[in-house]
């Protein structure tokens, strides 16, 4: 049976690929899109969703505007890994996908409702729309089966010492997340960067042949550039379909159970995810921790995929 799921994004050149492995992997079932402000502005990522799911065909899946800035911080995004309207790097075609008039947490909400089984929530992005689900509609998280969330690491940050991205725009939706006991999943820095993108992989992929393909490749190569002008890398790490891979495959990843910490008050360490790897103190496991990525068998579900979209 697919894996039922709610992708809520922030798009994002690794959120795009994260949507295609999800509509084109046939043990996902995509139920919805929801959008947050992180990499780029809402305006930006709400559109790149669309962009995205244009682009591969997918034309069944509704896409709905979330929360455009943090629970109680400013928005920071990231033009200088992904651009100035987040998808930077390629011309971007003219959406055909409609925005649903709904906001995000009603799409959510109405989905989870609509559903005979519990879902799973996807954010690739930070988390805001998820804590304000949590905040706001105590009387659907019972239909959540769990939270699996790009962001945070086991060891230093990408944006901060200790701060990966996600994490450091809102730390203190972390927080709500943690605190309220839905099953969390936690596809840190220490396992995306596991998942590179280098020439043979980009050249697997533009052998696909098609117009998925062809734009993801470019996608890609403007990625790659990015990280290799910020972080010495040229071959980037393809973060967010990790999310994605666990649940269409769950041998895909190898994970501990631990104990997770976020800082919020840190003037230093704000967004830091503290993870227990040692278990001196025994504090109580409330996360899953991927660790270990079979990086030829991610890469096969990613090519897969793209190959089932237009």
């Amino acid at each position: 049976m697919a894996v039922p799921v709610i992708i809520d994004c922030d798009p994002g050149h690794d959120d795009v690929v994260a949507i295609w492995l999800a509509a084109g992997h046939p043990g996902i079932d995509l139920r919805a899109i929801t959008t947050v402000g992180g990499n780029g502005v809402l305006e930006h990522t709400t559109l790149n969703a669309r962009i995205a799911t244009t682009v591969a065909g997918i034309d069944d899946v509704p896409i709905a505007a979330g929360a455009a800035r943090p629970l109680t911080r400013d928005l920071q995004t990231a033009p200088h890994i992904h651009g100035d309207n987040a998808l930077g790097g390629v011309d971007l075609p003219e959406p055909t996908t409609p925005l649903d008039p709904r906001s995000a947490l009603e799409l959510i909400v109405d989905t989870l409702q609509d559903s005979a089984e519990q879902i799973t929530l996807v954010p690739t992005g930070p988390l805001t729309n998820i804590a304000q689900l949590i905040q706001q509609h105590p009387e659907v998280l019972p239909k959540v089966d769990r939270i699996v969330w790009m962001g945070g690491s086991t060891t230093r940050g990408n944006m901060t010492a200790y701060a990966e991205f996600n994490a450091w725009v809102d730390p203190e939706a972390i927080a709500v997340v943690v605190e309220s006991g839905i099953p969390f999943t936690m596809v840190g820095l220490n396992i995306t960067h596991q998942a590179l993108i280098t020439d043979e992989v980009l050249k697997r992929i533009a052998a696909i042949g098609n117009e998925t393909a062809a734009f993801g490749v470019d996608l890609l190569r403007f990625f790659n550039s990015t990280y290799e002008a910020a972080e010495g890398m040229p071959a980037g790490p393809l973060h967010d379909p990790i999310t994605i891979a666990l649940l269409a495959d769950p041998d895909v990843v190898e994970s501990i159970e631990s104990h997770i910490d976020v800082e919020v008050d840190g003037t230093h360490t704000a967004g830091a995810t503290c993870i227990y790897l040692h278990d001196m103190l025994h504090r109580p496991k409330n996360v899953t921790v991927p660790v270990r990525l079979d990086v030829d068998r991610f890469w096969d579900l990613v090519t897969q995929a793209i190959s089932n979209l237009r």
